[in-house]
């Protein structure tokens, strides 16, 4: 009797191994992006090895601030996998962020990363909201040099709330992080989201909504 429980446990262990196996990391040293390739695939298919050169992991440029004449006051520069193809399968990417006086990074989220921050120049109020079980604000003011972490998917902003101008570097925790900004999403959705719902959901006159909605 021991013995048949110690060979169902066994056996047990090796399913459990089984169903936990995965990849832990490339198969290979690079899988440059082939951007070209009419392949629907989870990210993209990889360029012949044999056709790769030094460029494609390369981006030049992220020294330069981007244009932040805009309503938010703010401009991302984004590094991810269709900047850089050289990054396809390695989980990472990077963006910079500039701020004009008072601008805003509006309240957005990233479906598929964490992301980390660093202040380069300036000073920024930065924080995130955890979901629905209490909706709890972390928010925390930032100087040069400090840092700040955004869980995965959760909403985060970032206002710059000096006199000049600010930047920020930021991490990702994905080779295609992508970006929801809330206020675009729910008032400038093509077609649009019903005003009732809308209304509803914000409890406000479908008038309020009808003029938000005009705005994007």
């Amino acid at each position: 009797m021991a013995s048949r429980f110690l060979l169902v446990g066994l056996l047990l262990a090796t399913f459990s191994l089984v169903a936990l196996a995965s990849d832990p990391s490339p198969l290979q040293d690079f899988c440059v992006a082939d951007t070209d390739s009419k392949v629907l695939v989870n990210g993209f298919v990889c360029k012949d090895p044999k056709m790769v050169k030094a460029e494609d992991f390369t981006f030049r440029g992220l020294d330069k601030m981007g244009d932040t004449n805009n309503p938010v006051g703010s401009i991302v520069t984004p590094v991810n996998v269709n900047q850089l193809p050289g990054l396809n399968t390695f989980g990472v990417s990077m963006v910079r962020i500039d701020y004009a006086p008072y601008g805003q990074n509006a309240p957005h989220t990233h479906p598929r990363a964490t992301e980390i921050l660093v202040v380069i120049e300036g000073s920024l109020l930065v924080g995130f909201v955890t979901s629905n079980t209490d909706n709890k604000l972390f928010t925390q003011r930032l100087e040069k040099g400090d840092v700040f972490v955004f869980p995965e998917g959760l909403i985060h902003f970032q206002q710059n709330v000096g006199h000049g101008y600010a930047v920020a570097i930021a991490a990702l925790s994905s080779q295609n992080p992508g970006a929801i900004t809330i206020a675009n999403a729910v008032f400038g959705s093509d077609p649009k989201i019903s005003d009732d719902i809308l209304a509803k959901a914000f409890q406000v006159d479908k008038e309020v909504i009808d003029k938000i909605q005009s705005n994007f």
